[in-house]
C-alpha cells in the first residue's frame, strides 16, 4: 500500500493504472477509522482492480470550531487497518495541499441539502460537496463508496454528481453497528465510558418504534421516540424526522412514501458528543 500526501503524485499513480485499463474505486474519509470504514474499503476492493482511500479531516465542513479542534486523527492506525483490509492508495494531504485557495464554490440542492442537517448545521453541505467533488476530479473514480449512516449525505452526493454531470457510481454501503446496537462512528471514541453505556439506548428506541409504529400514527411514533431517548439522563434528542427516503422531505402518513426513514441526531453526554442514526420503516 502507498500513501500520498502530494495530489500530483496519487494522479501520476493513477494515470498509469488507467493506462493498464484498471478501473478505480474511491472510499472518502475523515480518518479515525473502524470496522465501518473497512466494510466499505472492502466492497470497493472486490469490485474494483484498485482501491484510493482518501483521510482528511474537512476544515470546510465543520461549522463548529471546537468540533473541528477535537476531532479524533490517528493517521497511523488507518493506515495499518487500510493495509490490513487490502487499500492500495492512501491520500493524506495537509489542508494547504487539498485547498491551494480558499474554495469558494457555493453547492445548493434543496430540498436535501436544506433540511435535517442542512438546517441545523449550516454551511456543513456545501463544505461536504466542495471537498467530495475535489475528491471525485482528483481520483476521477468508477464507483465510490458512502456508508448509509450518513443517510442524508449520500442523498446530497447523489445530487452533486447528477447537477455537475459526473460520471462517478455512488455506492451506498449498509451501516454497520456495534454488538449493542451503537451505530459505529469515529465520535464514538469521544465518549467517555458512562456515555458510550447510554448511547446504544438510541438504536434501542429506534428499534422498537418499528413495533410501535404498526399501531400508532407516525406523528405519535415520532413523539415516543423522542420521549424514550429524552427519558435517559445524558441523551438529548436534537431533531427526529421521519421522512420519505428518497426526497427527505417530512411525511404525515405510513403510506405517503415508498420508502420510509426515521433520521435522528442525539447529543450525548456532558460535552456534547453529537451522534446520528437511522431507521427504516418500510
Amino acid at each position: 500500500m502507498k500513501v500520498f500526501q502530494t495530489i500530483v503524485e496519487l494522479q501520476n499513480q493513477l494515470f498509469a493504472d488507467r493506462k493498464m485499463g484498471k478501473t478505480i474505486g474511491l472510499v472518502p474519509t475523515m480518518g479515525a477509522l473502524h470496522a465501518g470504514h473497512a466494510s466499505l474499503v472492502e466492497r470497493s476492493v472486490k469490485e474494483n482492480d484498485v482501491t484510493v482511500v482518501s483521510v482528511f479531516v474537512n476544515p470546510t465542513q465543520f461549522n463548529d470550531k471546537n468540533d473541528l479542534k477535537t476531532y479524533p486523527r490517528t493517521l497511523d492506525a488507518d493506515c495499518q487497518l487500510l493495509e490490513k483490509v487490502g487499500a492500495d492508495y492512501v491520500l493524506a494531504p495537509s489542508v494547504e495541499e487539498m485547498y491551494p485557495t480558499p474554495d469558494t464554490r457555493h453547492f445548493e440542492y434543496p430540498p436535501v441539502t436544506t433540511v435535517m442537517e442542512g438546517a441545523h448545521r449550516p454551511g456543513h453541505f456545501n463544505g461536504v460537496c466542495q471537498v467530495v467533488s475535489r475528491l471525485f476530479y482528483i481520483v476521477r473514480p468508477l464507483r465510490a463508496y458512502f456508508g448509509e449512516k450518513d443517510w442524508q449525505q449520500i442523498a446530497v452526493v447523489k445530487a452533486m454528481v447528477k447537477a455537475l454531470g459526473l460520471k462517478v457510481q455512488v455506492v451506498e454501503c449498509a451501516i454497520v453497528r456495534e454488538a449493542d446496537g451503537l451505530a459505529m462512528s469515529s465520535r464514538n471514541r469521544l465518549l467517555a465510558p458512562d456515555e458510550r453505556e447510554i448511547a446504544p439506548l438510541i438504536y434501542k428506541a429506534l428499534s422498537e418504534s418499528r413495533d410501535y409504529a404498526k399501531t400508532h400514527t407516525l406523528k405519535e411514533t415520532q413523539q415516543w421516540v423522542i420521549d424514550q431517548i429524552n427519558a435517559v439522563e445524558g441523551l438529548r434528542v436534537e431533531y427526529f424526522a421521519i421522512v420519505d427516503g428518497d426526497t427527505l422531505l417530512d411525511i404525515d402518513e405510513w403510506d405517503d412514501a415508498e420508502s420510509v426513514v426515521g433520521c435522528i441526531t442525539v447529543f450525548c453526554g456532558k460535552t456534547p458528543i453529537r451522534l446520528i442514526d437511522h431507521i427504516r420503516y418500510n
